[in-house]
């Protein structure tokens, strides 16, 4: 009796296996081909890609890709980014830093605002202040020159602090009263503005305010 079923269903079974399925995905996409795509994406995204940027940014934005650096008397003084530490009377003092002003563990202090440490930081820093100019009140000081910033590490201080700061500078340099006028202007050339004219507060750069001052006679 002839047998009506036919073997081409379980040859089709046959053919669409797992096992059938990666043989010819197999012989589709070799390992050689792998191989060179691995190439292609690495000669791409490793090599052509970071030179294409690195292109762009030292011919457009040359100053800023190289960290903002900044010179004084032709002797690289630090980065326009990063605060540095000035506690002489005759410069201008930027803000606290909880990490002493180390670019490497940078970082705030944690502390909550009720916090008694806290408490004892800012009237420390307050009487310190107060006792490098003690015509000064304590209601006068900007806070940000009692407050650190949250990467201990911040370069600006609000054109206020810096104000607040002039009577002292020119005592410690021995320049007259006539000289705070130009401190002022030179603090008004050096105020930064909003970023876009919406973010952010006007600020002074310190480093570049100190430089500036260095210069004035």
């Amino acid at each position: 009796m002839k047998d009506n079923f036919s073997e081409e269903p379980a040859n089709e079974l046959r053919g669409s296996s797992p096992a059938m399925e990666t043989a010819t995905f197999s012989r589709r996409f070799p390992f050689v081909i792998c191989v060179k795509l691995f190439i292609v994406t690495t000669i791409l995204t490793g090599l052509i890609y970071p030179l294409f940027i690195t292109l762009i940014g030292q011919s457009v934005f040359n100053n800023s890709s190289n960290g903002s650096i900044l010179t004084y008397n032709g002797r690289v003084v630090g980065s326009a980014l990063i605060g540095q530490k000035f506690d002489q009377d005759k410069y201008f003092w930027p803000r606290p830093s909880s990490q002493d002003y180390n670019p490497l563990p940078s970082g705030g202090s944690n502390l909550s605002p009720t916090s008694q440490q806290l408490k004892a930081l800012v009237e420390e820093r307050k009487q310190k202040l107060l006792a490098a100019d003690p015509t000064k009140k304590d209601n006068e000081i900007p806070s940000d020159l009692l407050y650190a910033s949250g990467s201990g590490l911040d370069p600006h201080i609000s054109p206020a602090a810096a104000i607040f700061q002039i009577d002292r500078v020119l005592k410690a340099r021995g320049l007259d009263s006539g000289k705070k006028d130009e401190i002022i202007k030179l603090i008004g050339r050096l105020t930064e503005g909003r970023d876009l004219g919406v973010f952010g507060e006007p600020r002074v750069n310190v480093l570049k305010l100190n430089d500036e001052l260095d210069n004035l006679r």
